[in-house]
């Protein structure tokens, strides 16, 4: 009795590797800061047609969309709930067209590039990058569904 459940803005995010073992991040043109390309879910949307769409939009990267590392809930610096689904994506693409929404992108080396991130996106690398060197050996099976400032950063923008 008592509980307060969350109500929150829900966001699915990609977490997009590539064969060089590197991953994007994006900036913010409203705030400056480093967050991983998705964005907002849509009423009644497909949670992987939202993702495929922000993508597209954010990216111009042709993506493919592999399964789902990490979830997590919290409240924003203005106390709204917020909710995040990440998908781990690959993309053999490493030109990136960004929309008016960001003003930089940089690829992530494998060894490091996460201080730039808030702790949920470090996270969610951390989990994709883990399922990413297992595809890259061949331990990984295909799920049934899905479509699809450090030093060594390659920044663009």
């Amino acid at each position: 009795m008592g509980e307060r459940f969350l109500r929150a803005t829900v966001s699915i995010r990609g977490v997009v590797c590539t064969p060089a073992d590197t991953v994007l991040a994006v900036r913010r043109t409203t705030d400056g800061e480093w967050e991983l390309p998705g964005g907002r879910l849509h009423a009644s949307e497909d949670v992987l047609a939202c993702l495929d769409r922000e993508l597209t939009e954010e990216t111009g990267l042709d993506v493919s969309i592999r399964r789902p590392v990490h979830a997590a809930s919290w409240r924003n610096d203005a106390d709204e709930g917020r909710f995040a689904t990440f998908y781990y994506c690959t993309s053999p693409e490493t030109e990136v067209s960004l929309s008016a929404e960001h003003d930089r992108s940089a690829w992530l080396p494998a060894d490091g590039g996460l201080e730039r991130l808030d702790p949920t996106h470090a996270a969610a690398i951390e989990r994709a990058r883990a399922l990413h060197g297992r595809a890259r050996s061949g331990a990984l099976e295909e799920p049934a569904s899905g479509s699809g400032e450090s030093a060594g950063a390659q920044e663009h923008g």
